[in-house]
């Protein structure tokens, strides 16, 4: 059963965000707050972690994981970038996008595209999120909450923890009222494609 913590959106306290690191740490599954609603978080390279992911939501092999990065530092350690992506990647992030580019050596075999090599980068403006990120040290392997069926995230804690409690290690939650998806911009191929539309707007990246 998940252990639920609540912590103040502003200043989330040390010692649950300190608890629920260590449940990372642990081989955990946790879902956690973002600037674009819930998200399922494990530590990188657990690969136990990544199918309990892949289970609760019905994830075939094919589907683009993310790393949820502190910084854009912690970003370019492990993804490719050519100058001008380098360039646009920084000027929207932190933000509501999250950008699918070719990974590096970094990124763990089993959570990149098997075909592609490729794996999801963001990095969220959210404060819980960045506390967690922060006391970890190193990206969270993360995928967006979304129930298998529906369309939108999953944006309250309360609720994730009476569906989900018995799926998940821990569910951290901050009270905050949360926005829909980010939007996911795929740039593999030279040019950016957009590959949803969530609360980050796909303007900039359209021809």
């Amino acid at each position: 059963m998940a252990r639920y913590f609540e912590v103040h959106p502003d200043n989330p306290q040390p010692r649950s965000i300190a608890q629920v690191v260590q449940i990372l740490q642990d081989g955990g599954v946790i879902a956690y707050p973002t600037d674009s609603g819930y998200a399922l978080g494990c530590k990188l390279g657990n690969n136990e972690g990544l199918e309990r992911i892949r289970r609760i939501r019905q994830l075939g092999d094919k589907h683009h994981f993310a790393l949820v990065c502190k910084d854009f530092a912690q970003l370019g350690h492990y993804v490719q970038m050519d100058n001008h992506v380098f360039r646009t990647v920084k000027q929207y992030t932190p933000g509501h996008y999250t950008f699918i580019l070719p990974a590096t050596r970094e990124v763990p075999k089993a959570m990149a595209h098997p075909k592609k090599k490729t794996v999801g980068v963001r990095i969220p403006q959210h404060t819980t999120a960045l506390a967690l990120l922060e006391e970890l040290g190193e990206p969270l392997l993360s995928t967006s909450l979304i129930l298998p069926g529906e369309e939108h995230q999953m944006t309250e804690g309360w609720r994730i923890n009476e569906e989900l409690g018995t799926q998940l290690d821990a569910v951290l939650d901050d009270g905050e009222e949360l926005e829909d998806s980010t939007t996911v911009i795929d740039w593999t191929e030279g040019e950016p494609e957009v590959l949803r539309v969530g609360s980050g707007d796909p303007a900039p990246f359209e021809a």
